[in-house]
């Protein structure tokens, strides 16, 4: 009996090691999103302006925002995230947006007129964004805050944004 339960054992453990190894070899294959207090590692040509490399923007508090001009929820935010660019760009304080959508002259007129000047990412494949994609991002808004270190600070800022971001300039 003791024989059995210590192979039983055997098999559950390393049933448990490859579990976990196939899973960490899938995250790390995909890239996958990175975790609150890694470095966040991004580079793109915009829509409009120069190409843009997060890790060039160390020192600057960075807003990430997947988003889509589709998004009701998305469009909602937006007041509040140009009020705060307004009040706190300055300061210190950049927005980087990943467009979800897949019609590029509506993205276009949209930021035009909703006077969004920072850099938009647009591939127009949607939902199979290459860089929502490769951050596993599966629902919009998703607003993630880069902090003057390059590092993940929240992966939801949401709702507290303007308050969000005066801390991590404070910093």
């Amino acid at each position: 009996m003791k024989r059995f339960f210590s192979s039983l054992l055997l098999v559950v453990t390393s049933m448990l090691v490859l579990a976990f190894s196939a899973a960490f070899a899938a995250k790390s294959s995909k890239g996958g999103p990175p975790a609150v207090g890694e470095v966040v590692e991004l580079k793109f040509h915009p829509v409009k302006g120069k190409n843009v490399d997060l890790a060039e923007m160390k020192g600057k508090v960075v807003l990430i925002d997947f988003w889509a001009t589709w998004c009701g929820p998305c469009v909602a935010e937006i007041p509040s995230v140009v009020a705060t660019y307004n009040k706190l760009h300055e300061k210190g304080f950049e927005i980087i947006g990943i467009s979800l959508d897949s019609d590029k002259k509506s993205l276009t007129d949209f930021i035009k007129d909703k006077e969004m000047p920072w850099p938009q990412y647009f591939d127009g494949k949607g939902w199979d964004n290459k860089i929502s994609s490769s951050f596993g991002i599966k629902s919009i808004p998703a607003m993630w805050m880069v902090g003057k270190d390059g590092k993940l600070v929240s992966t939801n800022v949401r709702g507290g944004l303007e308050a969000a971001v005066e801390r991590e300039l404070a910093k």
